[in-house]
């Protein structure tokens, strides 16, 4: 029986996530499986990845074969170098110290990178909010003024208007007193 690592799909059009199970080749895509080894929800940023990595590693130890995304899936968490390494152990190239050590500092570099990813996204999100709100100040104070200016035309059309009004009140008084 070839045995698969593979992604089950679910959820609705458009908007998928996927359990990562452990099938037979021959089964049907999203049919019956032997184990399920975690969620991945490519539908977040990063994408969530949920992962029983002790089983994975056991699975693939015992012949399991990825399919081509199951492997990103499992490098990205560090299963496949994991594995890697517990070869190089078995066949005495490294010590099982030197095994984890390497392991420990990828795994730390991957998770600073991660984390360096996850506030990146917040920065650009908080320099966004920034930068609406100084736009909409822009545009609040070239209404403001533009009323401002508005009110003033009105203001001297107003004066124009009156002091014209007065002008012809003043003329008429002016020609009975000359008469």
């Amino acid at each position: 029986m070839a045995v698969k690592i593979r992604l089950q799909r679910h959820g609705k059009k458009n908007f998928a996530f996927f359990h990562i199970v452990v099938a037979d080749s021959r089964a049907p895509r999203d049919g019956r499986f032997i184990e399920q080894l975690g969620s991945y929800n490519p539908n977040t940023n990063p994408a969530t990845i949920i992962l029983n990595s002790e089983r994975a590693l056991a699975w693939l130890k015992v012949g399991a074969e990825p399919t081509l995304t199951a492997r990103r899936i499992l490098s990205y968490e560090g299963v496949m170098l994991r594995h890697h390494l517990d070869g190089g152990v078995a066949k005495g190239a490294l010590t099982q110290e030197a095994a984890d050590k390497k392991w420990n500092d990828w795994k730390a570099q991957r998770d600073a990178k991660v984390e360096a990813k996850i506030s990146g996204i917040k920065n650009a999100a908080i320099e966004a909010r920034k930068a609406a709100k100084a736009e909409e100040a822009k545009v609040n104070e070239a209404r403001a003024e533009a009323l401002a200016k508005k009110a003033a035309e009105l203001a001297a059309a107003k004066a124009a208007e009156a002091a014209a009004a007065e002008a012809p009140a003043e003329e008429a008084a002016e020609a009975p007193a000359e008469a």
